[in-house]
């Protein structure tokens, strides 16, 4: 292993029980192996989907460490990278700063080669479907030994490993704690505007539900032209920072119809592109009205447990209208190109992360997240 120095031996990170508890424990700093980087956690930002596996509302593996979207600093590299792996758009090394996007592409799948870091087989089979790397064990263990799952890289911790294939490099410019965004909720959103809707410059969008996803989408939108971005909540506060963050318009769902509203503001005719960043039945159905002829509804919020939503038929084959699920981007490609978006004024890191807690209130800040509590996003700092 390359390492500038000798390494802890214990590090704190929050540790979900079988017993549904997020408990801040000492456990052994994990080692990388070949094609991984050891990065020192500045920051991990916290995401409904963490939420949906900390509820059982997702299945996952327990005990197991949470956090999957990070920013740090490379502390050590894995012996060795095997020859003919792609480990990524851009190589890393000890001592840059990164950030970690969400979906760590195994480079080896039939998914992968064809570019499709988005549907890596071994990424959906192994890490989320066991809780491990792509070798099939964990990095990360109990100090009495026992086995803890990893939700992606583990975040939640003050060093975790991560395939570098995950990994791009963070511009001086941008500050280390809030980039943590980018490797999920900003890359999940552009994932959505430039891969699933394909959006044009030009184009009328509607945003049901402005979270730390919704909210990312908002921007993303705005900064690769779309005329128009109305953004739809229950929440005044939400919908304020959506305005803040460039929303053309805002629609408060509990003043009325919030399908009619939208239709109202667009002559009658209807948005372009919706996107449904919740995962409930009701805010998908309201998406799939909003459409114009020819619109796109696309599909980004994970849903709890097998929840299903109605849809229209006729509608939806007359007007030649289309749904397209989304989950997350082309991590090799796309989280560079959201950095580099980022780096050159196009999404609002200062005002897109609204609450920083202690990793010590980790609990409490996945309280406030379930509450709803938290506009755009949240992110636990490691001191």
């Amino acid at each position: 292993m390359r390492s500038p120095g000798t390494l802890p031996a214990t590090m704190r990170a929050a540790v979900l029980s079988a017993d549904g508890v997020v408990r801040v424990e000492r456990i052994p700093v994990p080692r990388p192996r070949s094609t991984e980087a050891l990065v020192r956690v500045h920051a991990c930002g916290l995401c409904h989907t963490d939420l949906h596996v900390l509820k059982n509302e997702v299945g996952f593996p327990k005990p197991c460490v949470l956090g999957h979207e990070v920013s740090g600093v490379v502390v050590a590299l894995g012996d060795a990278r095997d020859a003919g792996v792609d480990t990524g758009a851009v190589d890393v090394g000890v001592g840059d700063r990164v950030v970690g996007g969400f979906i760590m592409p195994c480079t080896d799948c039939s998914a992968c080669h064809d570019g499709r870091d988005d549907l890596c087989e071994r990424f959906f089979s192994m890490n989320r479907g066991n809780g491990t790397l792509y070798d099939g064990e964990s990095r990360l263990a109990r100090a009495d030994g026992e086995t803890l799952a990893m939700y992606s890289m583990a975040g939640l911790a003050e060093y975790c490993v991560v395939p570098v294939s995950g990994l791009a490099r963070l511009p001086d410019g941008l500050p280390v704690d809030a980039s943590a965004i980018l490797g999920c909720a900003a890359m999940t959103a552009y994932g959505a505007v430039v891969r699933a809707a394909e959006l044009s410059p030009g184009s009328t969008v509607a945003v049901v539900a402005t979270g730390g996803v919704g909210s990312s989408v908002v921007q993303v939108a705005r900064g690769l032209g779309a005329a128009r971005v109305i953004a739809v909540d229950v929440d005044a506060d939400k919908l304020a920072l959506a305005s803040m963050l460039g929303a053309t318009d805002v629609v408060d769902s509990r003043a009325g119809d919030p399908v009619a509203a939208v239709r109202a503001l667009t002559g009658g005719a209807g948005v372009d592109i919706a996107f449904e960043a919740l995962g409930r039945a009701e805010t998908f159905e309201q998406a799939s009205r909003m459409l114009a002829d020819g619109g796109r509804l696309v599909a980004i919020g994970i849903a709890a447990g097998t929840t299903t939503a109605a849809v229209e038929i006729t509608p939806l084959v007359r007007r030649s209208q289309r749904i397209i699920g989304s989950y997350g981007a082309r991590t090799r490609v796309d989280l560079p190109a959201v950095v580099a978006l980022a780096a050159r004024g196009g999404f609002d890191l200062e005002h897109a992360v609204t609450r920083r807690y202690p990793l010590e209130e980790v609990a409490t800040a996945f309280d406030d997240l379930g509450a709803g509590r938290i506009r755009g996003r949240a992110v636990v700092t490691m001191g």
